[in-house]
């Protein structure tokens, strides 16, 4: 695997490391487990990273050298790619892979680059698309603009591209992808990790709460919810993510956060937590009435399924991954993007009614376990022994509602 900017090492929240970062992870320890011997290449942000890092039997992390040995911003890292492809292929010339998988735009350059001389077959997922980044963002998409035309020529370079949800899968077939060219294997979920039983984290009884789980950068919509805080008086608002809870004040996007809250008179009802361990992020979930995500634009989405896994019902944006994992008024209410008024009607509807909210519960957690890792795992080895002529192609596309709906 090929991941130039999320590690499965990385500490989850900041920035540039979220959902990515677990799916990397996640799928590498999944496929160790059925015999897959897993090398994921990532970027050296940190001088004193060791080369290799063994994670699990069958799973180690290479460091590769491309770059300042420092942290750099996803969208600042495409002049150091070359170098990055380089490194591969001296890797891979020594110790050759049967496939490759790439992880994101830049990796997917990189990999094909080293990949293409020796012949090795390379299957990619985008995590996101530039030009999905691009009609939401406009001028303010930080993006290079190269991104967009590399992500047309990786479309006819690589030999299979998984997409995550229908909603990609139609984007890229706009892109002029043919459809048997693209299997949806969605993200996953630790079942383990996110379930409906174990402690809660304490909470105030006189409020009501809602629980926000996300990166802190504006587009993940956390302003929209802060605005529609405003009509929800007997609610309060918990955000994690973001750096860690001693250094918020110094994050742009916290500090505006904060700046929005007061100006809507709620900042005695927002919490802004910063940066949770994953590991402690299913109590925070379960002392929720609700979980909000509403993000403008959203590739996947891993914390809705990973509410919804531990019974707590979900509002979302009705983009991206969400529209397959979501059900409208079965595991949540799904709302217009970028809408504080919708986020607020539909948060006002739900909290009005627990015995709702109950029967969502269980409906969430029943459905959150059509994504259990093993089932992405075991769609994903089917790619792999399609693209190898091992095994007939696996019908994910356009029958990927066999995947996600109960």
């Amino acid at each position: 695997m090929v991941s130039e900017h999320a590690s499965p090492l990385a500490a989850l929240g900041g920035a540039d490391a979220g959902g990515q970062n677990v799916h990397v992870d996640a799928l590498a320890r999944t496929l160790a487990g059925r015999g897959v011997d897993v090398e994921v290449f990532t970027r050296r942000d940190d001088p004193a990273l060791p080369d290799r890092v063994p994670v699990q039997p069958g799973v180690t992390v290479v460091h590769v050298d491309a770059g300042p040995p420092e942290a750099v911003p996803k969208d600042n890292l495409l002049p150091h790619m070359g170098e990055f492809a380089r490194r591969l292929a001296d890797a891979w010339r020594g110790n050759r892979p049967d496939l490759i998988h790439t992880h994101f735009w830049m990796s997917g350059l990189a990999g094909t680059v080293a990949a293409k001389p020796l012949n090795i077959p390379v299957v990619h997922t985008f995590h996101a698309l530039g030009v999905v980044k691009r009609r939401e963002q406009g001028a303010a998409d930080s993006s290079p603009p190269e991104r967009i035309g590399i992500e047309q020529q990786l479309v006819r370079d690589v030999h299979r591209v998984i997409a995550t949800c229908s909603d990609e899968a139609f984007e890229l077939m706009r892109f002029g992808l043919p459809a048997d060219r693209i299997s949806v294997v969605p993200c996953g979920v630790d079942l383990e990790l996110f379930t409906t039983n174990g402690p809660a984290a304490p909470r105030s009884p006189d409020r009501q709460r809602i629980v926000v789980v996300t990166r802190l950068v504006e587009r993940k919509g956390v302003g929209n919810v802060v605005e529609a805080l405003a009509q929800l008086p007997d609610a309060e608002l918990v955000v994690a993510g973001g750096p860690p809870r001693e250094r918020l004040d110094a994050d742009e996007e916290a500090v505006r956060l904060r700046a929005l809250a007061q100006a809507h008179g709620v900042a005695d009802r927002v919490d802004l937590r910063g940066r949770v361990p994953h590991e402690d992020v299913p109590r925070l979930l379960r002392s929720a009435d609700l979980a909000v995500i509403c993000p403008w634009y959203e590739p996947f989405g891993i914390v809705p399924l990973e509410a919804m896994a531990c019974g707590v019902p979900v509002v979302a944006s009705a983009v991206g991954g969400m529209l397959d994992t979501v059900v409208d008024g079965m595991t949540g209410l799904l709302v217009p993007p970028r809408c504080p008024e919708r986020i607020a009607e539909a948060v006002a509807e739900l909290l009005a009614d627990p015995a709702r909210r109950a029967a969502m519960s269980s409906v969430a957690a029943d459905r959150a376990r059509l994504y259990s890792w093993d089932r992405v795992g075991d769609l994903t080895l089917g790619v792999y022994r399609a693209v190898l002529d091992l095994a007939p192609v696996p019908v994910t596309w356009p029958g990927q509602l066999a995947v996600a709906a109960p």
